[in-house]
């Protein structure tokens, strides 16, 4: 399955959801107001999700999409036609929340509190500058801490920066801002991750008792 969490071109690249359909037919979940749009430049198929519906994705697996608090649009015009969202993924092996894109509200809590603190959050912490055009669509680094703390995220990793430029911080900025503001909650330290290119993680398994 592919989710995208809107059309915004950094998050939904047209020439990469055709090429994924024709190569491996996925199952293509998107929000409100986004099949047609897709289907009219060649990808159709994809199914529309509203916050807070539940699909189905595989025995036991099942992807719920949440608020998120941010805006679409493609062009200078039609803004908010279709719906942005994030995900919550629930499976035996345990619980993913995929923040999207997103600024700092109340609807972190509002996920915790239906499904409870996920075992992964993917928290975006990048193009966050200046404050004062960003604050209400793009979390900060600090912010995104606040954010893991809310969910009660057992490990958080940390998304949406290094990639593209598209504001005002510089190439590393949004993870040293990260570690400075993780040094003022320590129990963030260890559980909010930020990779670097190419690596792998592996989650450690508790300690046996005794």
């Amino acid at each position: 399955a592919v989710v995208v969490s809107h059309s915004h071109y950094d998050h939904l690249d047209v020439a990469t959801l055709r090429r994924l359909t024709r190569e491996h037919d996925p199952r293509l979940l998107v929000g409100l107001g986004l099949s047609r749009w897709l289907a009219s430049r060649g990808v159709p198929g994809a199914e529309e999700l509203d916050w807070w519906r539940q699909v189905t994705l595989a025995e036991g697996v099942r992807l719920t999409a949440t608020p998120a608090q941010h805006w679409s649009n493609r062009r200078p015009w039609g803004r908010n036609r279709s719906l942005w969202v994030s995900a919550w993924i629930a499976s035996p092996a345990g619980s993913v929340y995929f923040a999207g894109d997103t600024g700092f509200g109340p609807h972190f809590a509002q996920i915790r509190d239906r499904f409870g603190p996920p075992d992964l959050a993917l928290l975006p912490i990048g193009a966050h500058l200046p404050r004062w055009f960003m604050k209400d669509f793009h979390m900060s680094p600090a912010d995104a801490v606040r954010a893991h703390q809310v969910l009660g995220a057992r490990h958080s990793l940390a998304i949406h920066h290094r990639t593209f430029r598209l504001a005002d911080e510089g190439m590393d900025q949004a993870a040293e801002e990260l570690a400075a503001a993780l040094t003022k909650s320590p129990s963030g330290v260890d559980r909010f991750l930020v990779p670097t290119e190419g690596a792998s993680l592996r989650a450690q398994e508790p300690a046996p008792p005794g």
